[in-house]
């Protein structure tokens, strides 16, 4: 069993940056308690902390901290591909996208551009550092190096503008994409030489001396050891997340089989590759509640990949069992995947089955649903709701 590696607060002025390793907080109960603040000279709040002015352009390196449990903006690490979607800090409307308090935004603005330019321009981004709330208390677990964009991502799809609502006004807030680069830590002396402005270059790490002169991304990936998620993982955290699920439960509550086509559109908002849906009459399903492909490959020359769904609009309190999923991978044909959907969550045991066989089946638990619709914009129980009547106006 692995152990987390910890350092105590009150060694953070001379600790290094360790990927996953915790950093204390301090016990005084106040704002002097913040581990970051000790371990680099930052500020102690906020999710963006630059050393160095943002309007001047003086920053010589950045931490950006996530809590991880904003709803409405999650931020979202994915260890499989090393990529990590941050959101700016124009949260609310009445302000112009670049107008804010910690100037946030303008600082995305400015390391994108140096980004998408040469070796002299990536060589002024300044190296941007990467943590999460831990656990207890003020304590925050480094994650790792950041560079912007991502191997795999368009230049224009590296930072985008989204639009969302709050109580009807409309307002603008960034969607960054980072890529964790594939170092282990960071060391003091690196940290040290940013501070100073003394040969800091000699000191950089491997990957983001190749970033900055080739532009080329070298991820950490990592590939999960546990293989499927408890029910406290599949479920939503927050108590508007469950009010939303509960809403879907109850839209289609007098009658479940509705929920079929309301499944099949979830899943076409979640993989927009998805085409020829067609869900099936409930007396001749043959097992199946829809049916429909995967388009691969270039629009010249696509490879189509056909699928499954099953659909199960079950309350918190039950569990989709092994009897439900075995009925759908029993339907599944020669090289078909299937889908499985619910309001609610799958079992460990019926889940195990899914994995330690290796059947080729995507899960969408009750708390995937919640997330693919604050991420349409749906985000409060008065917004699923009306989005429910419009799409599926026919159920009540």
């Amino acid at each position: 069993m692995s152990v987390t590696q910890r350092f105590p607060f009150e060694g953070h002025g001379s600790a290094p940056l360790i990927v996953d390793a915790v950093y204390e907080g301090g016990t005084a109960n106040n704002q002097g308690d913040d581990p970051i603040n000790k371990l680099l000279s930052v500020g102690n709040a906020g999710g963006f902390r630059p050393l160095g002015s943002i309007v001047k352009r003086t920053v010589k390196y950045v931490v950006l901290y996530t809590s991880g449990v904003d709803p409405d903006w999650p931020d979202v690490l994915d260890p499989r591909t090393g990529g990590f979607v941050y959101h700016g800090d124009q949260k609310e409307p009445g302000r112009e996208l670049h107008d804010t308090p910690r100037r946030g935004n303008l600082l995305l603005r400015h390391l994108f551009e140096l980004a998408e330019g040469g070796p002299e321009q990536r060589a002024a981004v300044p190296p941007i550092f990467l943590f999460e709330k831990a656990v207890p208390g003020r304590s925050v677990a480094f994650r790792g190096l950041l560079a912007p964009g991502g191997p795999a991502i368009r230049p224009d799809e590296r930072l985008v503008a989204v639009w969302k609502s709050r109580d009807g006004q409309r307002f603008q807030n960034y969607r960054a994409t980072f890529t964790v680069l594939d170092e282990a830590s960071v060391s003091r002396a690196w940290l040290d030489a940013l501070r100073s402005g003394e040969d800091a270059d000699a000191h950089a790490p491997a990957a983001w001396r190749e970033w900055v002169a080739s532009g080329a991304y070298r991820p950490l990936v990592a590939q999960p050891t546990r293989q499927t998620r408890a029910r406290e993982d599949q479920l939503p955290k927050d108590p508007e997340g469950l009010r939303i699920l509960a809403a879907v439960k109850s839209y289609f509550e007098a009658s479940p089989t509705a929920f079929e086509a309301c499944a099949a559109r979830l899943w076409q908002m979640m993989a927009p590759a998805v085409s020829n849906v067609v869900v099936t009459r409930a007396s001749v399903d043959g097992g199946r509640d829809a049916v429909g492909t995967y388009a691969l490959g270039p629009l010249g020359d696509r490879v189509e990949l056909s699928f499954s769904l099953e659909a199960k609009c079950y309350g918190l309190d039950n569990s989709v069992g092994v009897k439900e999923v075995a009925r759908l991978i029993s339907r599944l044909r020669h090289r078909e995947f299937g889908v499985f959907v619910t309001t609610s969550y799958l079992a460990r045991q019926a889940y195990s089955e899914i994995r330690e066989d290796q059947h080729p089946v995507v899960v969408i638990s009750g708390g995937d649903i919640v997330q693919l619709l604050r991420e349409r914009g749906y985000r409060d129980v008065a917004a699923v709701e009306r989005w429910l009547r419009q799409e599926f106006p026919g159920v009540r």
